[in-house]
């Protein structure tokens, strides 16, 4: 099951009729993400097969997973917001475990993002997961 964060998401979804609010849903949620400071804006952090810039700024505490991240995309922002529902939070060891497919499929994505932009969350996933199984 995900997160409380992220199902909370998924019920919003369901209650919007058609993609066009799912849509503005996606970049309100990307408005309401902290923006990340400008000195974690760095290729070290930048991900890497995104049409967009990304940049992912992975942290630990507690055994914990968590993350900040930023893009020069309002939707794209928003789907970093969903992404760290979906993994904030989650234990380090636990974060290569999420079908992170499944749960953004429940979501609708996989049918209404463009080919650049299905690559780009699959990109963003995988360094995800990368990091969580480098601090684990």
């Amino acid at each position: 099951m995900a997160s409380p964060a992220f199902e909370e998401i998924a019920e919003t979804f369901d209650f919007l009729d058609d993609w066009e609010d799912r849509y503005r849903h996606v970049i309100e949620l990307g408005k309401a993400m902290p923006p990340l400071d400008d000195s974690f804006k760095v290729p070290a952090l930048k991900v890497q097969g995104c049409a967009s810039q990304v940049w992912l700024r992975p942290m630990v505490e507690d055994g914990k997973f968590d993350f900040q991240g930023d893009s020069d995309a309002m939707i794209v922002r928003g789907l970093i917001a969903i992404l760290h529902a979906l993994y904030s939070g989650v234990p380090v060891a636990e974060v290569g475990k999420i079908d992170a497919t499944a749960e953004l499929g429940r979501l609708g994505l996989n049918e209404h993002l463009s080919s650049q932009r299905s690559n780009g969350l699959r990109a963003m996933v995988q360094r995800i997961r990368d990091e969580a199984a480098s601090r684990a």
